[in-house]
């Protein structure tokens, strides 16, 4: 009997129901209707994955209630493998709500306590053979934030060694390591107590790592470095091969252990919701380079894959086809031709 076929990605980590908003330009206290969607950054990055016609698997729990079984059929609709996404009887599935204030202000509010599920993931319940033997193992920082999800995020990576390509999203939250608020933005103060937590923690992880992907609050988790080229090299020196800065309106830079280095411009959208665009691109991400793309086509077709996003309200249910992303390239290429 032959061997099952591996993964190509196998992501590690949050997973929760976003309940977003129908009506933008109001507050959360004056809106009245809502739409339901499977949220969580690791149960995004494999959807969009999946979209792209990967063989994605999530490792993850939910809370043994109805908003956990939504989010089991959710993965099993979008194509992901839910075997590994377990329930957890003492803690409720986790809800988010967002606020929409285009084109870049998009207030989270996580409903997380008085524990997440997904920071349940047990070492002893992972399936290392299968961590091995996925083309890509993609993590994420706030699985780190708690134990025991800290100790299985870890030894997953341990387990994996580098095999294959092995993805370490930053993903930074201060509110969940003890900090105020979300990510700060350009020039801001994340929190010197929450980096200071959780800075040990994501070292550990990049030893473990091929490829790193953050924007600047997340790089300056990791490597004490804002500016986006000091913060690269500062993760190749950490131990990766590839570091992904994302940049928010001015583009992506990707920087090589080889020397090479790429810098994108942003893909021009029409924002509604830029909330799931990071996790588009993650997921677009994976597929170039199981594809084996140069680097700068790769980031393009991320960058595209993310702006889509960004223009539609949900985040999984968003997520590109091959199609989709492959025409807003066309188009952006036919107006960078045009005089």
């Amino acid at each position: 009997m032959s061997e099952p076929r591996p993964y190509d990605l196998i992501t590690m980590g949050r997973i929760g129901v976003d309940l977003y908003p129908l009506q933008t330009g109001v507050p959360l206290s004056r809106v009245e209707t809502f739409g339901k969607f499977l949220g969580g950054s690791a149960a995004n990055v494999a959807v969009a994955a999946a979209r792209l016609g990967r063989r994605a698997a999530l490792i993850s729990r939910t809370g043994a209630d109805p908003f956990g079984d939504y989010l089991h059929q959710a993965l099993r609709d979008f194509g992901v493998d839910d075997r590994w996404v377990t329930p957890v009887a003492d803690y409720p599935t986790p809800l988010t709500f967002c606020e929409l204030f285009p084109p870049d202000d998009f207030p989270l509010y996580f409903y997380r306590r008085p524990k997440a599920p997904d920071l349940e993931i047990r070492t002893a319940e992972l399936d290392l053979d299968a961590v091995r033997a996925t083309r890509i193992l993609w993590v994420t920082g706030t699985g780190l934030c708690e134990e025991p999800s800290r100790a299985a995020t870890l030894a997953a990576l341990a387990a994996r060694a580098k095999r294959g390509t092995t993805v370490f999203d930053l993903d930074w939250r201060p509110m969940f390591w003890g900090g105020e608020g979300g990510a700060s933005g350009a020039g801001g103060a994340t929190g010197p107590a929450a980096r200071a937590a959780a800075h040990p923690h994501y070292a550990a992880a990049l030893a473990h790592t091929t490829v790193a992907v953050g924007n600047a609050d997340e790089c300056e988790v990791a490597t004490g470095e804002r500016e986006p080229h000091a913060a690269a090299w500062a993760l190749l020196d950490a131990g990766v091969e590839l570091a992904v800065v994302k940049r928010g309106p001015e583009g992506v830079l990707a920087v090589h252990r080889d020397g090479t280095t790429v810098e994108v411009p942003p893909t021009a959208i029409d924002v509604l919701n830029g909330l799931g665009a990071g996790d588009a691109f993650g997921g677009a991400l994976c597929h170039g380079l199981l594809a084996g793309w140069e680097l700068e086509r790769t980031l393009r077709y991320a960058s595209a894959a993310g702006a889509l996003v960004a223009s539609r309200l949900a985040c999984s249910a968003a997520m590109p086809a091959p199609g989709e992303v492959e025409a807003l390239l066309a188009g952006a290429a036919e107006g960078e031709r045009s005089p």
